[in-house]
């Protein structure tokens, strides 16, 4: 049986999508785990392949989500995105990008931090 915390996780992440295809993005797969990382999801924007990354604050007192996105996370985001478009060559070819959804309180409120970093940013 899961935690709480994967509960309340697997919410939040299924909150964020539900949002993210509300903004025309469509699923591609969520909680694609890799050597050294997980991609919580992975959509489609036109043809621009997106690695989300979900996270949830119950409190903003020691910043948001975004700012738990450190160079050590975003390393082995880039890893694991590298995995899977090894695993799936058609997307490789395609455009990508690194967007993080933040959520914090309760219910959760949502914030889209659309191309949050860059590849030359890790």
């Amino acid at each position: 049986m899961p935690t709480a915390r994967a509960q309340r996780g697997a919410a939040v992440e299924a909150a964020a999508q539900t949002y993210l295809r509300t903004q025309g993005l469509s699923p591609i797969t969520q909680n694609a785990r890799y050597r050294g990382g997980e991609l919580d999801l992975i959509m489609r924007d036109g043809d621009t392949t997106v690695f989300v990354e979900v996270r949830y604050r119950a409190s903003v007192g020691f910043g948001g989500g975004a700012a738990s996105v450190d160079l050590r996370k975003r390393r082995k985001l880039v890893l694991a995105a590298q995995l899977f478009l090894g695993a799936h060559p058609a997307l490789a070819a395609q455009p990508c990008r690194f967007d993080v959804v933040e959520a914090s309180g309760d219910p959760p409120q949502l914030r889209w931090l659309r191309d949050a970093f860059r590849l030359e940013d890790c």
